[in-house]
């Protein structure tokens, strides 16, 4: 019972050291300096077409 506790426990510290390593890098220049990472693009959202109250497709207004 006590080999379990301890291994759990081994295994417990490996992940929570091995969490920061795991991270995003952070963003360097062509110099090798770290700068500030720019922001992602946000996705294209499409719009579903236009229905009226009976279902029937119109133009989006």
């Amino acid at each position: 019972m006590s080999r379990i506790a301890t291994a759990f426990a081994a295994l417990a510290l490996m992940t929570v050291g091995a969490a920061p390593a795991l991270a995003a890098p952070p963003c360097k220049d062509a110099k090798g300096k770290f700068t500030k990472c720019p922001e992602k693009p946000k996705p294209v959202v499409k719009k579903a077409p236009c229905k009226d109250a009976k279902g029937k497709f119109i133009k989006c207004t």
